[in-house]
């Protein structure tokens, strides 16, 4: 339990949440850690808070570089880092005092292990804004000690979904030395990206309690338009390198994994529709289709699209 954590997080004109989610990072049980928090490029208040902080405790750095995407924050902070396990943490996000302690135990009993991770908790607002932490994150009793579903060798569930979340996840260095760091040319999706690249390599450990609150507001990146699905396309590209099994033999079922492309196609075309592109949305619903022509709703989704259907309201679809 002596092991050094090192906590990188990427901040960018987050001066309402900063202090929140260092607090929460300062509260850890495990107290060997150092925290790189790299801004990037913000123009609020969130460096001198982040500064102030850093001068009441000296595991805290300050990291300042120009506006350059997450990825790269993330890299920057990965590259000044020494700690044996990394953490990457959103700023905006917040953690259980005993999320480091666990997740170092659970590397104890499967040494083999790169990737701890976690379940996570959606922290909404309410009308008088976000509730206290304590008062919203769950209860440990009786909660098993991890999720087998989701513990091992797990790459074919990512071909699913992407199961974990960033600021859940622990990674051992080695590890992510193997696999490589978060890639600069995603501006989507980076995070799903490495957890394929780290499950052909290693076992992942989902700990079935929820050791982090994901804060939901406005302005996350997946609610963002984009003019390329990057889920489809790293899925693809993932299985054409890889293939559908895990190294333990476990499978993905070639038409579920076809399937899935079909869904995600067809949010990509929604999420776009309700933004008035429709030529987009259509050309998304035509992937659908023919990734999945039993399914008729995608045909009866490009004939409304083409007659000037727009939905009220469509979910982009997963957080990564």
């Amino acid at each position: 339990m002596t092991a050094l954590v090192s906590v990188v997080i990427p901040t960018y004109n987050v001066e309402r949440y900063i202090e929140q989610t260092l607090q929460s990072v300062l509260a850890q049980s495990h107290r060997a850690l150092e925290v790189l928090v790299v801004d990037d490029g913000s123009s609020d208040r969130t460096r001198d808070l982040v500064a102030a902080v850093a001068a009441a405790d000296p595991r805290v750095r300050l990291v300042t570089q120009a506006n350059q995407g997450v990825c790269v924050a993330r890299n920057r902070g990965l590259a000044d880092s020494r700690g044996e396990f990394l953490c990457f943490l959103d700023h905006d996000d917040w953690w259980a005092p005993w999320k480091l302690a666990e997740q170092l135990a659970a590397f104890d009993r499967v040494p083999d292990a790169g990737v701890v991770f976690s379940d996570f908790l959606n922290w909404f607002p309410g009308d008088s804004g976000f509730a206290e932490p304590a008062s919203v994150l769950p209860t440990l009793e009786g909660v098993p000690a991890h999720d087998p579903e989701f513990s091992g060798w797990i790459y074919h569930q990512f071909l699913v979904d992407c199961w974990a979340l960033t600021s859940t996840a622990m990674i051992r260095r080695s590890a992510l030395d193997a696999a490589g760091a978060f890639d600069p040319a995603l501006p989507y999706s980076e995070d799903w990206d490495l957890w394929l690249r780290l499950s052909v390599q290693v076992p992942f450990v989902k700990l079935a309690a929820v050791s982090t609150l994901y804060r939901q507001h406005p302005h996350q990146g997946n609610r963002k338009l984009r003019e390329v699905d990057f889920r489809t396309r790293l899925l693809e590209s993932a299985a054409a390198r890889h293939g559908l099994a895990s190294r333990d033999g476990r499978t993905l079922e070639r038409n579920r994994f076809v399937q899935n492309l079909a869904r995600y196609h067809m949010q990509f075309g929604l999420h776009h529709l309700e933004h008035g592109k429709r030529r987009v949305a259509i050309g998304a619903f035509a992937r659908a289709w023919r990734h999945h022509p039993a399914r008729l709703k995608y045909g009866a989704l490009i004939a409304a699209a083409a007659l000037g259907w727009r939905p009220r309201a469509a979910a982009p679809g997963s957080a990564a």
